[in-house]
């Protein structure tokens, strides 16, 4: 057993997995020079790309940074997924993580881990 969160998820090898396939098909177009074979390729490697992100989104990935323990498995499922990631770019693309509030006590408006005065915001 690893002493480190590794981040083995669903999303991850699913997405290496058609990356590796792309990858290869593109290889064999630029060894047979045959253009068709480099953009199909390249076009295999950009789905794995989106099957990543959508499996993310899913839950089947993980956020940034090291899980607690417990959710190391490759099975687990990220139940925070729906809600979004602040530190996560692919959770910002799909407009998740990013929650903006206003608390008219404190006058003081958060937007993922920062806090910004009103007086500061346009």
């Amino acid at each position: 057993m690893s002493l480190y969160d590794e981040g083995h998820t669903v999303a991850g090898w699913t997405g290496f997995g058609i990356a590796a396939v792309g990858s290869g098909v593109a290889g064999l177009g630029v060894c047979t020079a045959s253009l068709p074979l480099v953009a199909g390729g390249l076009a295999v490697v950009a789905v794995s790309v989106l099957v990543t992100w959508v499996l993310h989104l899913a839950g089947w990935g993980k956020p940034p940074g090291v899980r607690p323990r417990g959710e190391w498995g490759m099975r687990v499922r990220d139940a925070q997924a729906r809600e979004g990631h602040p530190e996560c770019v692919g959770c910002r693309l799909a407009g998740r993580g990013r929650r903006a509030v206003v608390v008219a006590a404190g006058a003081v408006r958060t937007t993922g881990a920062e806090s910004v005065p009103l007086s500061s915001v346009e």
